[in-house]
């Protein structure tokens, strides 16, 4: 067998899974006007059971046809839940390492799109930097493929793990979202205001956009919105709902929020 049949076998023509999974979604709201920016598929159990619940049933022999048959079931998922009815994007989390070869791998993907006339330009691909990259040159070419083919991509976790910097010089991704812990508590933190602030304007000197996620508080909104972060994620605008669109709360004043800063 050669070194490409080993991974490509395990997710040739979406063959099943041991195990079944689903997804939940959570909104990425645009705080300019509180519409939603994009949905975020989160994996969970059959019945809403947690991520980690299907994660630990993901060996090495599976990583590969689970990773392709999670953008499948995310798109399916929010298309049946009405994600194309509003302006959304998608937001899609993947494993590079369990991606063999970028063009190969995504073509059930874009297969998957077609029959459901899902529009690849919604669609965001999320990578994290929590997970160590054994070849980075390697997910540079998934990147490149994906921009080249009209996908966004998020580099997830930004300012956690590995090395976030780095990874957005050689990357340069469309997006990063903000990890949660460097901007829990954010406003009543001084030196974690200064990072976010040097942050954002990096990114739009780059042309990054960027998202804060695990966004909980009122404090923290206002501290973001104030440092000129258009789009927030997190508890305080909606939890999770599983294999729907949540609503999303809007009791804070939108305007107002607009032109903070």
């Amino acid at each position: 067998m050669s070194p490409m049949a080993a991974p490509c076998e395990g997710c040739r023509n979406g063959e099943p899974l041991e195990f079944q999974f689903s997804m939940a979604f959570q909104p990425i709201v645009d705080v300019n006007d509180g519409t939603p920016f994009a949905y975020e598929a989160l994996v969970r159990g059959p019945e809403g059971q947690s991520a980690a619940s299907v994660l630990a049933q993901v060996t090495a022999e599976t990583r590969y046809a689970f990773d392709q048959q999670c953008r499948v079931k995310a798109i399916q998922t929010a298309a049946a839940a009405g994600l194309l009815n509003t302006p959304a994007k998608l937001s899609i989390n993947f494993l590079p390492n369990a991606v063999y070869e970028p063009k190969a791998c995504i073509q059930l993907t874009l297969k998957t799109a077609a029959a459901i006339q899902f529009p690849t330009d919604r669609l965001i691909f999320e990578f994290t930097e929590n997970e160590e990259m054994a070849d980075p040159a390697h997910v540079s070419r998934i990147v490149e493929s994906y921009r080249k083919m009209g996908f966004g991509t998020a580099l997830d976790d930004f300012g956690a793990g590995h090395a976030g910097l780095n990874l957005l010089a050689r990357f340069r991704p469309d997006i990063i979202k903000l990890d949660m812990e460097l901007v829990r508590g954010l406003d009543a933190d001084l030196p974690r205001r200064i990072i976010v602030e040097a942050v954002v304007r990096m990114c739009d000197q780059l042309g990054v956009a960027v998202i804060a996620e695990g966004i909980e508080t009122q404090g923290e909104l206002e501290a973001l919105r104030a440092l000129g972060v258009r789009y927030i994620q997190g508890y305080l605008f909606a939890r999770p709902a599983f294999e729907r669109l949540p609503q999303i709360d809007l009791s804070f004043d939108v305007q107002a929020l607009a032109h903070v800063g």
